[in-house]
């Protein structure tokens, strides 16, 4: 960076309805997997930050829970982080699938007490014909003034340089907040249980993966591998036996998968040592929900 150059940064939320393709967006600008993402709805359940830097540019991406109406404690939990991130931004990007028809008003409601540019992402342009992606933005900006509209695909990366292009201007002059080889603040331990979480919606179906959350009880840096004590926590009795499976099969596939995922995360070695706890209705205990990071 030569001294004409002014260096810009600041934070950028990404919001929307569930599998509208936040994480998939992230991940794809950054370059790799921070954000687990899955073909189910509300797979995110924290704000994940990633860190994209430039010579002359730092974003720090806030990736959020899909908006919905929270009908239960930690569903409540999750939309705090997504009303955080949306008051913590110097810019919000609502990202819309650009097959969707939908909207009711809670998915506005927190955008219309904002005073900062709110960018309208219409994603996924790469399954749905251009006709119908620009009659949802027409739709959508009826309801809303947004700052610009762009039409990408998060998966395949069409019209992410467009877009990476209008939040470079958008932003203002400021000092790199994080080290510029950094790609997120959060631990070793948060990354492993979110890779945990990910093969329990992979791999189980319908309430399991929602009634399910992941403790990293130890991790532990050892000279020719990494330890891993972790705890899957799910809601009910009967649930334990369902994760376990008949003489421990989906417990054991669950587990090499996972420890798979998080050897390709870490490049290193990992031996994964996973238990099944009960907490009976965790999900509606406020005190529990805090404690099991939800906060």
């Amino acid at each position: 960076m030569n001294k004409e150059t002014v260096h810009k940064s600041g934070y950028v939320a990404i919001v929307g309805k569930p599998n509208a393709g936040k994480s998939t967006l992230m991940n794809n600008i950054l370059g790799t997997k921070l954000s687990i993402a899955t073909h189910k709805a509300q797979t995110t359940r924290h704000q994940i930050i990633g860190i994209f830097s430039e010579d002359d540019v730092q974003i720090i991406f806030l990736d959020t829970p899909g908006i919905i109406n929270p009908k239960y404690e930690l569903q409540k939990a999750m939309m705090r982080f997504v009303e955080k991130a949306e008051k913590d931004a110097d810019i919000v990007l609502f990202i819309v699938d650009a097959g969707d028809s939908k909207f009711p008003d809670h998915a506005f409601s927190e955008l219309k007490n904002l005073r900062k540019p709110v960018l309208l992402i219409i994603n996924k342009i790469d399954l749905h014909e251009q006709g119908k992606a620009e009659s949802l933005a027409k739709e959508l900006q009826s309801h809303f003034e947004f700052t610009d509209t762009i039409f990408v695909s998060a998966l395949t990366g069409i019209g992410l340089e467009g877009l990476m292009e209008s939040l470079k201007k958008s932003l203002h002059p400021g000092p790199p907040f994080y080290p510029k080889d950094e790609l997120s603040e959060h631990p070793l331990r948060f990354f492993a249980s979110e890779l945990i979480r990910e093969q329990l919606f992979l791999q189980y179906h319908e309430e399991l993966p929602y009634s399910a959350t992941v403790e990293v009880i130890q991790y532990e840096e050892r000279e020719d591998l990494d330890y891993i004590n972790a705890e899957i926590i799910v809601n009910r009795k009967s649930q334990k036996g369902m994760i376990i499976g008949k003489g421990g099969k989906a417990i054991k596939q669950l587990g090499t998968e996972a420890r798979k995922s998080i050897e390709e995360f870490v490049d290193r070695k990992v031996f994964l040592d996973l238990h099944v706890k009960v907490r009976e209705k965790w999900r509606e205990n406020e005190h529990m929900v805090r404690n099991l990071g939800y906060k």
